[in-house]
């Protein structure tokens, strides 16, 4: 493909995907942005939680049980931080923690979130352009029976249990798209939303003023992979939120996410069934398997997916 694709991710989903795109294209006609609604602050360090996945899973490092984290991290700095009485809910790996401490060295010097995850990249080896959504806070907050709730203290240390009541992007008005993201979507031959899940690690990303009438308005062919298959979430709680807030668990509820914009949306095989609805919201269904569990799967995908955008 003689263009360049912007994909668009959040969590282990996407950045599977998104691995599977980086064996097929070169890192000059694919960019990658990703959900930055998941920061927040432990220890005094800047936490990028997508972009850290995205960064880890592109460079080899990531943990394969999990999908997040870095494999064989150990975490001797949360014990003794445990020991003088921190909270220490959210896992923090010690090499996991040396991510951190850079990015939160750089950003005090004055660097954006954008420069400072191309330098992480680059110590890593990831060649892919990585870039985050804004290089402005903007942060997910998930409202509850008992009150808000930032998307970490939500989805880590409360398990995803609480009942969602409405979600909000705080900052995302005020904030920016990154130059990046505003670069790709003027560029783009290809838009690809992969199977992230579409509350939390899309809904940052078109909450961005400016971000969803480019969608609308660019000639790009852009294409959707669902993250729900079978009536749930392939990862994640995107299956009970959706519940929660009212919207059908299926791929057809998420396709209704994206009917504003979306040219094709692939589904898995055992929902093919469902393929009319979706051509009802005028988005052409694709069937495929959208099961990534090996690299082959992911780069089988991403390849079908690109020859969507070559049609």
């Amino acid at each position: 493909m003689a263009g360049k694709t912007l994909a668009i991710a959040g969590g282990v989903g996407g950045a599977k995907l998104a691995l599977g795109l980086t064996r097929v294209l070169s890192s000059e006609h694919l960019v990658i942005c990703v959900n930055t609604g998941d920061d927040d602050c432990f220890h005094g360090l800047h936490v990028s939680p997508d972009l850290d996945t995205m960064m880890y899973t592109l460079a080899g490092l990531s943990d394969p049980q999990f999908g997040w984290g870095l494999k064989d991290d150990t975490f001797t700095a949360l014990t003794m931080l445990k020991q003088y009485g921190a909270d220490t809910w959210f896992n923090l790996g010690d090499r996991d923690l040396g991510t951190h401490i850079r990015r939160t060295q750089l950003l005090g010097r004055g660097a954006t979130l954008s420069q400072v995850t191309l330098e992480l990249c680059k110590s890593l080896g990831v060649e892919h352009k990585v870039i985050p959504m804004s290089d402005d806070p903007v942060r997910t907050v998930i409202g509850t029976p008992n009150g808000d709730l930032s998307m970490q203290e939500y989805f880590v240390h409360q398990g995803a249990e609480p009942v969602v009541q409405s979600i909000r992007y705080d900052g995302a008005q005020a904030a920016k798209p990154s130059p990046g993201l505003e670069l790709a979507l003027n560029d783009a031959d290809l838009i690809v939303f992969c199977p992230s899940n579409p509350f939390l690690s899309m809904g940052p990303i078109l909450a961005l003023p400016g971000v969803l009438d480019a969608l609308k308005k660019s000639s790009a062919r852009k294409v959707a992979v669902s993250p729900i298959v079978g009536g749930d979430a392939v990862k994640g709680p995107a299956g009970k939120i959706m519940s929660e807030l009212g919207q059908e668990v299926s791929c057809v509820g998420v396709a209704n996410q994206y009917r504003d914009f979306c040219d094709y949306f692939v589904i898995d095989g055992q929902d093919s069934h469902l393929g009319p609805r979706i051509e009802d919201l005028g988005i052409k269904p694709v069937v495929d398997s959208i099961i990534m569990q090996t690299e082959s799967d992911k780069i089988a995908l991403g390849q079908s997916v690109i020859a969507l955008g070559n049609r």
